[in-house]
């Protein structure tokens, strides 16, 4: 069940194209600021981070790629749309996050074993992560609306949240060179970008592989459904029930659904099509429904299924 209520305005009641523009134009900015940074202060954790928000930029304009070509309207070939084409965008940032984990545990390693004679810069470190927290904390703030409904702005908004957790220890970091001068601290912090960035990516592909697969949408009770419908005046049985989802929020279902012969002879079929599908819509969020109404003597010649 969810909340039907109509959304507040507000920027981020705007259309996903626009927050993602919005979120890229942010994430571009404190990408510069952050590599100027790493250079002048020789923080690899804050380069790692940069290194992360430019992974993060490409993966906002791959979003806003997917998402154009997401809204053009179905065709006799793509009947369902262009919607898949987030999923596919969803994939290729999860692929982007797990090669920017390996490189950046690579380098922290490296740094580790042999830290040579570096010296960072903590107070300019300091700044410059501070500046990448408050953006990063106002991009998650822009897309979190919006990512609840599209896997698409959902892949960034989970690359935003890594970055503003990966500002938040490049932070500590630079906060143990200043007071202590501990240098490793740097390298640790680059390390802690990299685990942080595993989980997220994972779990982003197993959404995709999920949506991919055709699996029901997760919270999604398929026995509940059928129940709901046989309690529908007429209906003797519900069976050929599929659910998937061509994207996130936008899921799909259909099913055979059994009736007594007194629906047909008195009319009754389209109004109950019309309650069925306004039901899946108003209490399971299904906006797309399709049944095949049959007489209930004409599934004893079908094979059993779900």
């Amino acid at each position: 069940m969810h909340d039907h209520a109509p959304a507040a305005g507000g920027i981020r009641s705007a259309s996903h194209r626009r927050l993602l523009t919005i979120s890229l134009s942010l994430t571009a900015t404190v990408m510069v600021v952050q590599i100027v940074g790493a250079l002048l202060s020789g923080s690899l954790a804050l380069l790692a981070d940069a290194a992360h928000m430019f992974t993060d930029a490409s993966a906002l304009v791959i979003a806003l790629i997917a998402s154009t070509v997401a809204a053009r309207p179905a065709d006799d070939r793509r009947t369902f749309g262009y919607q898949r084409a987030e999923v596919f965008g969803a994939l290729i940032n999860a692929i982007i996050l797990i090669l920017l984990a390996g490189w950046v545990a690579i380098e922290g390693v490296s740094r580790l074993i042999n830290p040579g004679e570096v010296e960072v810069a903590g107070t300019l470190m300091l700044i410059v992560a501070a500046a990448g927290l408050i953006a990063n904390a106002t991009s998650m703030w822009i897309l979190s609306r919006a990512q609840k409904t599209s896997i698409n702005v959902r892949g960034a908004y989970l690359e935003v949240m890594g970055d503003l957790i990966g500002s938040v220890g490049v932070i500590v970091a630079a906060v143990v060179i200043i007071v202590t001068g501990w240098m490793p601290a740097d390298a640790i912090a680059s390390l802690f970008i990299a685990a942080m960035i595993i989980p997220r990516a994972i779990s982003l592909l197993r959404e995709v592989f999920s949506v991919l697969a055709e699996s029901a949408p997760k919270g999604t009770a398929v026995s509940e459904i059928r129940t709901h419908l046989q309690g529908f005046d007429g209906v003797t049985g519900v069976h050929d029930v599929h659910v998937w989802q061509l994207t996130r929020g936008a899921p799909v279902f259909t099913a055979h659904v059994t009736v007594a012969p007194e629906v047909f002879s008195s009319g009754r079929s389209g109004a109950l099509l019309a309650e069925m599908q306004e039901c899946l819509a108003d209490h399971f969020d299904v906006a797309h429904s399709t049944f095949q109404l049959e007489p209930d003597d004409h599934a004893e010649c079908e094979p059993s299924h779900a």
